[in-house]
């Protein structure tokens, strides 16, 4: 097998639901030994994601994290398994959790404790809201995140009623910002030779994606929102639907009505630039949606595209996952088969030519390389289970 950039490295996961294990499936995705720390009898949250599910608890919420990594139940009340918890961190390069401040400090494994025994330690933590602050002890989700940190009142029409971004933002964006810290904090390692603690939290990443509408408001005291642009929307088709982004071009309206077969509206003055049409977007798009719903959206798709107009059907997922570029991307991998069916898992976005993700180890069931992982450290298993 082809060497894999974190080959040798050990981490010891005691994450739960999505945040962390996104981020440490994707350290195992690129070699990374991780061992998943969980509840005995109960293990990982997201294993009861869908209630009563085929493959038990292995379901494939829990399956769509949970690749390449080795399960290890334990039940962390009991003094022998924590013995063993903490000799295996001892030979750990990253530890990594989810939990609220202070419980892993109750476990005895907080970060001042380890590094007294493991200085080179990576100990990476994901919060809802912080290590510290008002919000340290409140519960944290994305749901949450989303609303606190102001992306649930970012709308593209001040008409749609709020609504929750069916997509856990959050938890994916601040996964791979863990992610990317342990990463900086290895290389730091190899340059310093010492260890740190590493925090991120759903809070902060949401405050990170809005980067430029933050800044716009901060020193211009101006509302960005690129979904509310003029030229730039969701359109009805006789078939479907389709989204266009009329920007990036010197008179994209020109081209948007050459595409559309109506008048050129740029040479009225009431949509003579930016500002004013911004000013009387509701009438554009209401000009666009009578002029899309006349055809089909391979019609206007086609016609867009002609003339360099930025457009896209708006599919459903299962559509996506059968393009034919979804399997060019390598996004689709395979993972064997249980009694359920086939296992098939969204694969890794990052495409790197000497180290292709593959599935070395399926997604484990609770307790599965507990022989394997205790023997190791001459543990006895009835001692630490």
């Amino acid at each position: 097998m082809t060497s894999l950039p974190l080959d040798g490295i050990r981490v010891v996961d005691f994450t739960q639901v999505m945040l962390g294990p996104c981020c440490t499936q994707m350290l195992a995705d690129y070699g990374a030994e991780v061992i998943k720390v969980e509840k005995a009898k109960i293990g990982d949250l997201s294993r009861w994601s869908l209630g009563s599910d085929p493959d038990g608890l292995n379901n494939p919420v829990f399956s769509s994290l949970n690749r390449n990594k080795k399960s290890l139940a334990l039940d962390l009340k009991q003094d022998e398994a924590r013995a063993a918890v903490r000799a295996l961190i001892d030979t750990a390069d990253v530890v990594v959790n989810n939990f609220r401040p202070d419980v892993m400090e109750r476990m005895g494994f907080g970060y001042e404790e380890l590094r007294r025994t493991n200085p080179r330690l990576i100990y990476a933590v994901g919060t809802g809201f912080g290590l510290e602050g008002p919000y340290r002890h409140k519960g944290g989700q994305d749901i949450l995140a989303q609303a606190l940190s102001g992306v649930m009142r970012r709308k593209s029409d001040a008409s749609h009623p709020l609504s929750i971004y069916a997509t856990p933002l959050a938890d994916y964006s601040a996964g791979m910002h863990l992610v990317q810290g342990i990463l900086l904090a290895l290389l730091h390692r190899e340059k310093t030779g010492h260890g740190q603690q590493v925090a991120v939290s759903l809070y902060s990443s949401m405050l990170a994606m809005q980067m430029q509408e933050g800044t716009t408001h901060m020193m211009r005291e101006k509302d960005l929102n690129w979904g509310a642009f003029p030229l730039t929307g969701v359109f009805e088709t006789t078939d479907g639907a389709i989204v266009m982004v009329g920007a990036f071009k010197q008179n994209p309206l020109r081209d948007i009505c050459n595409a559309l077969e109506i008048e050129d509206l740029s040479l009225q003055p009431q949509f003579v630039d930016f500002d004013a049409q911004m000013q009387r977007r509701p009438d554009l798009q209401q000009i666009f949606r009578e002029a899309f719903a006349k055809n089909s959206s391979a019609h206007w798709l086609g016609r867009l595209e002609q003339v360099d107009i930025l457009c896209a059907p708006v599919r459903s997922l299962p559509e996506a996952l059968n393009d034919e570029q979804t399997t060019i991307n390598g996004m689709i991998l395979d993972a064997g088969e249980t009694k359920a069916g086939p296992i098939r898992l969204v694969g890794s976005p990052i495409d790197m030519s000497a180290a292709t993700v593959t599935v070395r180890i399926a997604p484990p069931t609770l307790g599965e390389h507990n022989d394997e992982i205790l023997s190791g450290l001459s543990v006895r298993q009835g001692d630490a289970a």
